[in-house]
Parts: C-alpha cells; structure tokens; sequence
C-alpha cells in the first residue's frame, strides 16, 4: 500500500483516463516514435539530425509520462459514489455554491489533481478553493485567498454526480 504522502485519490472516472491515456501512450504513442525514430535516422548524420533530437526529446518526454501514469494508478484510492457522505465534502463531492459577491450559483465536482478541469467545473481538492471545501457541509461559508482578495462563499449543497 501507498503511504498517505504518495497516494492520489481518484474517482472511478479519472482511474479510467489515466488508464486510457496509458494504454496509448505505450501502444499508438510508442509505435508512433518508434516510426519517427526510424524515418530521422535514415536521413543520417544524427548529429546534426534536428528531426532525431525533437523525436529523442519526445521519447523522453513520453517514457516520463509513462512511468508517471503507473506510479500513479499504482498508488491511487478510487472513490465510488456509494461511499460517499453528502454530509460533508469529499473527493468525488458535488458541491453547489453561492458567490456571496455576486450572488452567482456555481457548480463542481472536488477531484483529484490529475482530473482537474476548471472549464468543466471539476476542481482539485488541492486547490486554494478545494482545500478550504473539503469537509465544510452545506450551510457553511467558505472564505478563499486571492489574488482580487478574499472571495466568500456559501456552500448551498453536496450531491453525488
């Protein structure tokens, strides 16, 4: 088992995507390179071979993300909706809020870093907004440092997705 510092929490959802993306990446994504690779060195004179180094640099760039995706399905929790408490916050939570500002409903879903996706509403529980939600239950205020200034809202609901 992962120690807590190194595990990653994800819903079932973000397990399936990085374990999508990992599936590509060492099927397409390496043959891909390997074409590449193959096409630059025909060209010869590898020291001088630009098309070479740029396919080199994203073998490399590619193997990183590789290891990075099996270490991180290696030590992920996933959480499912039926262990889940809409009580309080928590990863894979649906949070409903009020900005008190401007009296504008929003809607996110808390997940894992490597699901973060502001633009469809699916925030880090380890962003600044993210941290301070996470155990707050509905009713609470929820006050974020940033860069305008403090931004205060009102947490209205939790619901599963």
């Amino acid at each position: 088992m992962a120690s807590k510092e190194d595990q990653i929490i994800l819903t079932p959802e973000g397990y399936a995507q990085l374990e999508e993306e990992l599936k590509q990446l060492k099927g397409a994504g390496r043959k891909e390179l390997s074409q590449r690779l193959k096409l630059a060195i025909s060209y010869g004179d590898l020291k001088e071979n630009s098309e070479y180094h740029s396919a080199k640099d994203d073998q490399a760039f590619m193997e990183t993300r590789i290891k990075t995706l099996e270490n991180m399905l290696k030590n992920a929790r996933v959480v499912s909706a039926d262990s889940l408490d809409v009580s309080a916050v928590s990863v894979g939570s649906t949070v409903v809020l009020n900005d008190v500002e401007f009296n504008e409903r929003i809607e996110y879903r808390i997940v894992s870093p490597a699901e973060a996706d502001v633009s469809n509403n699916k925030l880090s529980y380890e962003s600044p907004l993210g941290k301070e939600l996470m155990g707050k239950k509905a009713g609470d205020a929820i006050r974020v440092e940033a860069p305008v200034g403090v931004i205060t809202y009102e947490l209205l609901e939790i619901k599963l997705s």
